[in-house]
């Protein structure tokens, strides 16, 4: 008989942690835990990307920088580009605000440049036009990559690099944000 009880005893403990910890967890009450929804806000299924703009002197990375948002949204997200903008639910916008280099380290023994950093600087906006709010108002997105002419690296191929980087961090800006 004892031992029933304590079987008993032992599976009720073992029940309530396992509702405490596994169950409490996963739910909207007290707890902060997993969610299934989807990453992207809902009511939009269509993308207008304007002509992003460029006010660098360095021509051309901003139909780089369209081109490669453009794919990334394709790629990445639930919605469609259109190339339309009267049939779009919103429209994404923005303009490179620079795009530059930097050096960052020197050959020890002849002082010349040894490695190089390519720095593109965009700004961006989002906005849903079916109710008109602005989901990302004037986000700044900074990528740097680095280079080498010792190894054969030019400037414009870091610059391609860190565009493609701008535009995946600007579509995962068009993300839900994360609730604490």
């Amino acid at each position: 008989m004892k031992t029933q009880k304590l079987v008993f005893s032992g599976f009720l403990i073992f029940t309530v942690i396992f509702a405490v910890f596994f169950v409490g967890g996963c739910g909207k009450g007290g707890f902060s835990g997993y969610n299934n929804s989807s990453l992207h806000p809902r009511g939009i299924s269509t993308v207008y990307v304007e002509m992003f703009d460029s006010l660098s002197f360095r021509r051309g990375h901003e139909y780089d920088l369209t081109d490669a948002i453009c794919k990334r949204i394709e790629s990445d997200t639930p919605y469609k580009i259109v190339s339309d903008r009267n049939i779009a639910d919103s429209i994404l916008s923005g303009k490179i605000t620079s795009i530059g280099r930097r050096q960052i380290s020197y050959e020890r023994n002849t002082g010349r440049v040894f490695e190089n950093q390519a720095n593109v600087l965009v700004v961006f906006r989002w906005q849903n036009l079916k109710t008109n709010e602005i989901m990302v108002d004037n986000e700044t997105v900074d990528t740097a990559i680095d280079y080498s002419q010792f190894v054969g690296q030019e400037f414009e191929y870091a610059a391609k690099v860190a565009v493609n980087r701008a535009a995946e961090r600007i579509v995962e800006h068009m993300q839900v944000k994360w609730q604490e």
